[in-house]
């Protein structure tokens, strides 16, 4: 860390992150703090003035977004859409695939025009990308307009570095390598009232050879059980339908810390708590145990969607991306899952092209996938990120190749979620609806326990509201359906 002094008066902290660094898995304590209160300073500097954030990359992402909202509004900021009425703009980037990068350096270019006609816009990066020491490097290099440069590790000190951005002449740049303490009570500001992400751990230690996240992201670090508890309690009073608990590996909840308490144990409190539905992202099939598949066939208010990423359906490829399991250790557990929960709705996230992948390891995939019969997939061609082991294998499969691989998986998959589908033709399904269609006002949209999108005609007073929708028109990525009721008794009656 270097200080470099400014007028006497403010430290400029210039933190770059550090690979080296994050790779690392010490063993310090790992405290749990409450969020400090906004400086006096800086209370009231956002009075009359506004902030947008623009969000790439998954929920952890977007909860982050949430929680940068929610300390800017104490500051008292108010949202905009509009880049020209904003007086900070932030990039809460995602470092998993290159062109999530290059979407943001461009939009960092295209913005240079405003910082030169109001020079008082504060210009922010923060999230993954920003925890890669090239991404920084080249901010510095090629970006000197961007004012700020924080990480995923030190969020809940915004107010301080937004302090010194605006008094300092020099870009402040704040990135912790290694990870932080867990901070509690920090604000947020949630959007629609309805759904809402409760982060239950930060980090990952599973260390796959492609994945560049153990390194933005740091060690595994759970919440305390009890601190949990209260958050999804609290949405519960407030009124929240359905919570979504987030991790990079959540069902590796509870391995750090010092009591008998995993992430089955935490499910079956929540059961407890009067909120219709609590979902879960992401799992990892090494730490799906028993007892939490247990915990799940209880129903109630965990729903009967499981993400379940398999990456590669042959066991030689999966030792290469350091998976910890094979293929047939992953077919059991699917196995376990389906014979404790027959229609639960299995998705999964797939990888085409790793390198050194032959035909023969492909069709691995293509059988895995047939065998178990995913309701979807998110499937990707494999993206090499700097500094992961995987970036320096001999990548010897040609573009075009990948992209066939890719298309022949994606034809696949297609098909079999169209017949999933197909199956829920003329069936009743209990539909949380969140709102009209963007492409219909007539139409509202909503999900099933099972995470099906389905679209139907209806009243937007029933926006917030569980219904009984028949679906008539099963599709391949959604489902079209009749309004049968919004009668809270029936709704019981689906899902008990």
């Amino acid at each position: 860390m270097s200080i470099i002094d400014i007028d006497n008066k403010f430290a400029k902290y210039f933190i770059p992150p550090n690979i080296k660094e994050a790779k690392k898995r010490g063993k310090e304590v790992v405290q749990f703090l409450d969020f400090d209160p906004i400086p006096k300073e800086m209370i009231d500097i956002g009075k009359g003035k506004y902030y947008l954030i623009r969000t790439y990359g998954c929920q952890m992402n977007s909860h982050d977004s949430e929680t940068m909202a929610g300390i800017l509004e104490q500051m008292g900021y108010q949202p905009t859409d509009e880049e020209d009425e904003a007086d900070i703009i932030l990039f809460n980037t995602c470092a998993i695939r290159e062109n999530a990068e290059d979407k943001v350096f461009g939009e960092l270019g295209r913005l240079k025009h405003l910082k030169l006609e109001k020079p008082h816009i504060i210009l922010g990066v923060a999230g993954c990308m920003s925890q890669e020491e090239k991404v920084v490097n080249k901010i510095l290099r090629s970006y000197q307009h961007v004012d700020l440069i924080f990480g995923t590790h030190n969020i809940h000190r915004l107010p301080i570095l937004l302090r010194d951005a605006l008094l300092n002449k020099e870009m402040v740049v704040e990135v912790w390598s290694k990870e932080g303490d867990v901070i509690e009570h920090i604000p947020k500001v949630r959007q629609d009232g309805l759904k809402a992400w409760v982060s239950i751990m930060y980090g990952c230690d599973k260390f796959c050879t492609y994945c560049i996240v153990p390194y933005t992201r740091g060690k595994e670090r759970s919440r305390r059980p009890e601190d949990v508890i209260s958050e999804v309690r609290e949405l519960a009073r407030k009124g929240y339908k359905e919570v979504t608990l987030l991790g990079q590996n959540v069902n590796a909840y509870g391995k750090d810390l010092d009591i008998d308490y995993g992430f089955g144990d935490l499910l079956e409190d929540l059961r407890k708590i009067d909120i219709p539905r609590i979902r879960f992202t992401t799992s990892h099939p090494k730490d799906f145990d028993d007892h939490l598949i247990e915990v799940l066939a209880k129903r109630g208010n965990l729903v009967e969607h499981i993400h379940l990423p398999f990456q590669s359906g042959n066991t030689e490829i999966l030792k290469k991306m350091a998976r910890k399991y094979t293929r047939e250790e992953y077919l059991e557990l699917v196995r376990k899952i389906k014979q404790a929960i027959p229609d639960v709705v299995l998705t999964t996230d797939i990888i085409v092209g790793f390198p050194g992948e032959t035909e023969e390891q492909f069709q691995d995939t293509l059988s895995l996938v047939e065998k178990v019969g995913f309701d979807s997939a998110y499937t990707f061609i494999y993206s090499p990120r700097e500094g992961t082991p995987a970036a320096v294998m001999e990548d010897n499969i040609p573009e075009d190749v990948k992209k066939e691989r890719l298309q022949r998986l994606m034809d696949l998959q297609n098909q079999i979620s169209r017949d999933k589908n197909k199956q829920l033709k003329n069936q009743v399904v209990e539909v949380l609806v969140e709102g009209v269609s963007k492409t219909n006002s007539e139409v509202l949209s909503g999900r099933t326990r099972g995470n099906k999108l389905v679209n139907f005609k209806g009243d937007p007073a029933l926006i917030g509201q569980f219904v009984l929708v028949k679906i008539t028109e099963p599709q391949t990525w959604t489902l079209r359906g009749e309004l049968v009721s919004n009668a809270q008794e029936e709704l019981l009656d689906v899902v008990n």
